[in-house]
């Protein structure tokens, strides 16, 4: 698999769930005998055509039985398997939390749990098919690594990380098709680090998921108003980087966290829950969905309602870097 700048640019088209089930799956497949992609009836949705005429023998739809697919991919792991199970990230994080709680996080079975349409890439379907809660659900749990890759590289560079590693691990793809792209070059990606966008000694920005873009924008927006933000991708929720963030904390007297998700439970909160474990460290102003659902609408719309786009996260963070003159 080649990280060409050209490559790059058509995972972008084709989203991070097409990314990863029409580029990386098929990739890993040709590479690991004893691999198998389980679907919730989402097979065509999910981009996974090529992977299901290349490798038939390594696929298995089950329907529409979100739990029973995670009962199914925990044992075929116990047989000695790398199972990837996926369905819209609303089903595996809230219909089938038990079964993820009992055969990954307690039995810790090697199950990679595909969310996809994680936030509200399912924007006009409402609230059912969202996913703004399912950090909190997942990062609870033990022994699960959380992923939240930015753009459609960093989705295809987990899945493989995902695939050589052993034991549970939950990537949430809220990316859907024309993916905003984050790294235009390949890059070396590192589980459980922060990587530092822009340097900045103003206000330190962090954000996951698909608020990495959003963040971009918005950070070079203050930039011309004299506002010098650093910003970093958190891709990794589940372990914390401590390092990189006792860095930030030491460098920033703000520190402004934001996520396509619900404030509470989020990344946001596994930044504060870190930094509450320090003697002292900045203020910090989470933004995401203030513990409330929006009306459903496309994707954009909703983050209006939520304070999440480009040009309402410049204004929060100028507001909230006023406070601290």
């Amino acid at each position: 698999m080649k990280y060409t700048p050209a490559n790059i640019k058509m995972w972008a088209r084709m989203g991070q769930r097409g990314a990863v089930f029409g580029i990386a799956l098929p990739d890993i497949a040709a590479g690991k005998e004893r691999v198998k992609l389980l679907t919730a009836d989402l097979a065509l949705l999910s981009g996974m055509e090529r992977y299901v005429k290349k490798y038939p023998d390594k696929f298995l739809n089950v329907g529409i039985a979100e739990q029973n697919m995670i009962g199914i991919a925990a044992g075929l792991a116990m047989e000695g398997y790398c199972v990837f199970a996926s369905t819209y990230a609303s089903f595996i994080a809230v219909r089938s939390l038990e079964q993820v709680r009992q055969n990954l996080a307690h039995m810790g079975c090697n199950v990679k749990l595909i969310g996809s349409s994680a936030g509200t890439a399912a924007a006009k379907s409402g609230i059912s098919h969202w996913a703004t809660e399912d950090l909190a659900f997942m990062r609870a749990l033990p022994k699960l690594t959380v992923l939240s890759p930015a753009d459609s590289l960093e989705a295809v560079k987990m899945a493989r990380w995902a695939a050589d590693m052993e034991g549970p691990v939950y990537l949430r793809l809220s990316g859907g098709l024309s993916c905003p792209v984050v790294y235009e070059e390949d890059y070396e990606f590192i589980p459980g680090k922060l990587v530092r966008l822009r340097e900045g000694d103003g206000p330190a920005v962090i954000a996951t998921g698909l608020m990495v873009s959003e963040a971009l924008k918005a950070t070079a927006m203050l930039e011309e108003r004299g506002i010098s933000c650093a910003l970093y991708n958190m891709h990794t929720i589940k372990p914390v980087d401590k390092e990189g963030l006792s860095e930030i904390f030491a460098r920033h007297s703000l520190v402004v966290t934001v996520e396509e998700h619900m404030v509470t439970g989020g990344m946001g909160s596994a930044v504060a829950e870190y930094k509450s474990t320090l003697s002292n460290g900045p203020r910090q102003v989470f933004l995401g969905f203030q513990n409330t659902f929006c009306q459903a609408g496309s994707q954009r719309y909703v983050w209006e309602q939520a304070g999440l786009t480009d040009t309402q996260l410049a204004e929060r963070i100028a507001q909230e870097w006023e406070k601290e003159a």
